[in-house]
């Protein structure tokens, strides 16, 4: 398959209960005030946005759309209309027809409550079915335990632990756990993800 099919191309992603809006820079302080539930930016296990630090966050994520290897969301509880945080594509191969789904936070309110299900369910689907990936990936710090939790609620599969992957804010040496859900599987994961969303409705 050609390299054209994973075109960067920002789109709206639509369910039941969440929105995923392509991330602008006016989204600054409504990602701030999700944030501030919870003061998710004072968590040492993942880099969440802040009032001194949404605009860089923001800004970084802009810059990879438009070298067409990131695509940023900004999460909207539909029942609410307000953006309770955020979630991206990055790492986009087009070559290789592979992205990693990452940088992926809810305010506190709102996590466990099916909006996340929902969210990945929009994700795996558009990359798998649209952007016919072989492979999408999630990477998460090693001691965050909630994390490695919902991502194998899921369905990935844990792949390994890279050692010294990145050096966090504070200057610690993160070891991060890996995951993937390849083409192969995505029949089975998708069926588990509707059944989980039929749940929740």
């Amino acid at each position: 398959m050609s390299s054209e099919v994973m075109a960067i191309e920002q789109v709206t992603l639509n369910g039941n209960t969440v929105t995923l809006l392509p991330l602008q820079a006016g989204h600054a302080e409504p990602l701030v005030q999700a944030a501030e539930d919870g003061e998710l930016w004072n968590m040492k296990v993942t880099v969440i946005p802040g009032p001194a630090t949404v605009e860089t966050y923001i800004a970084t994520a802009l810059a990879g759309r438009v070298a067409g290897t990131v695509m940023p969301f900004a999460i909207v509880h539909r029942a609410t209309g307000k953006i309770v945080g955020s979630t991206r594509f990055w790492k986009i191969d087009r070559k290789n027809r592979k992205l990693e789904i990452g940088h992926t936070w809810l305010g506190q309110s709102v996590q466990r409550s099916g909006l996340n299900t929902e969210m990945e369910y929009l994700l795996l689907e558009y990359a798998f079915e649209v952007m016919q990936c072989v492979r999408v990936q999630f990477t998460t710090d090693e001691l965050n335990e909630k994390s490695r939790a919902a991502i194998l609620r899921i369905g990935a599969k844990q792949e390994g632990i890279v050692r010294h992957e990145r050096i966090m804010p504070d200057g610690r040496k993160r070891n991060s756990v890996r995951f993937s859900i390849i083409d192969d599987e995505w029949t089975e994961v998708k069926a588990l993800l509707q059944a989980k969303l039929a749940r929740f409705s």
